[in-house]
């Protein structure tokens, strides 16, 4: 009984603590009120051209397979284990493996999601996947498990992170419509804490500021605040995307953290613009994502069918009466 009631107390404060990581305890460095929405979406003008297998940074900058890495430092960020490792050519790689629990591997989703949002023209670091690779330490060379490797970019600088409840782009429909891509896919782990912004450095000398959502591997999976499965096909099959429409604003069946950022907010318009970006894609880039991500043919077609089946439920809502919505081109 004594045990029970020490659980009780002790849950209230977790629950604290982690809202206060995902919100007020993370300062944004760099918060410009007139940052342009192309700091944040990008309309892509090319869509059906896109390389969902490569993604935006193309083949030149994936990590070797066959390459021996040189282990740097454990990884001290995040919920799942994981190293940075510099390749023969001296880039430096931050690789999140596999999780020691029966949560879900992120890694296969972060790549795959992080395919799609680019693609559909969000701003997204280079990311790959590799299932494993050989690591050298100082106890040797051996095979390793892979996962998500994210390169740090020299042409990249971050200067902090950005607030899902306080940025230039709230109410704008590609901002709305990230939110809305986003819950397709069940990603339920929205804290800021995941968000950067980036000073760009582009060709002929011209730099860029990006607005961007990282670490998006908590998706495709079951929506819940504790120890909720990420990439995990039955029950991302068996999650309701949409519920209804509710005084003009859509409501989801949404259980992770922060709700507020889509209750009375999401109109249908904002269904219909998301939608139509995602159904852009054709089917081959589809595989071409989750091939990316390293998954099996069968998996990724039972997550195809239960993404698409959320994208008609999003076309089907979009008609309905909205109470408005703030479009800023």
């Amino acid at each position: 009984m004594r045990g029970q009631t020490l659980g009780l107390r002790i849950v209230p404060v977790l629950l604290a603590a982690y809202l206060l990581l995902g919100t007020s305890a993370v300062q944004p460095q760099a918060m410009a009120p007139d940052a342009a929405l192309s700091a944040l979406w990008e309309q892509p003008h090319d869509l059906r051209d896109q390389d969902l297998f490569n993604g935006p940074w193309d083949a030149a900058r994936a990590p070797d397979p066959d390459a021996v890495y040189t282990f740097l430092r454990l990884k001290t960020t995040g919920t799942n284990p994981g190293v940075v490792v510099q390749d023969p050519a001296g880039r430096e790689w931050h690789v999140k493996q596999p999780p020691h629990n029966d949560h879900g591997e992120e890694g296969p989703v972060e790549v795959t999601v992080s395919r799609v949002l680019s693609a559909v023209g969000y701003h997204q670091p280079p990311v790959y996947f590799l299932p494993s690779f050989m690591m050298r330490d100082a106890s040797g060379t051996r095979q390793v498990p892979g996962g998500r490797f994210r390169l740090h970019d020299g042409t990249m600088h971050s200067r902090g992170t950005w607030l899902w409840q306080r940025n230039p782009f709230i109410g704008t429909r590609p901002f709305q419509g990230l939110l809305v891509i986003l819950l397709a896919f069940n990603s339920f782990d929205l804290k800021s804490s995941n968000n950067s912004v980036y000073d760009v450095r582009l060709s002929g000398g011209r730099s860029e500021q990006w607005y961007v959502v990282r670490d998006l591997g908590a998706a495709l999976g079951e929506s819940a605040r504790l120890g909720p499965t990420r990439n995990d096909p039955g029950r991302f099959e068996r999650q309701t995307f949409i519920t209804g429409i509710r005084d003009g604003f859509v409501t989801f069946s949404y259980h992770g953290w922060h709700p507020e950022l889509f209750r009375g907010r999401i109109v249908p318009a904002d269904l219909e613009w998301a939608a139509s970006l995602l159904s852009g894609l054709s089917d081959r880039q589809w595989d071409d994502a989750f091939r990316a991500g390293g998954f099996t043919p069968a998996v990724a077609g039972r997550y195809l069918r239960k993404l698409r089946a959320n994208i008609a439920r999003a076309q089907q809502f979009s008609n309905a009466p909205a109470a408005g919505a703030v479009e800023r081109r």
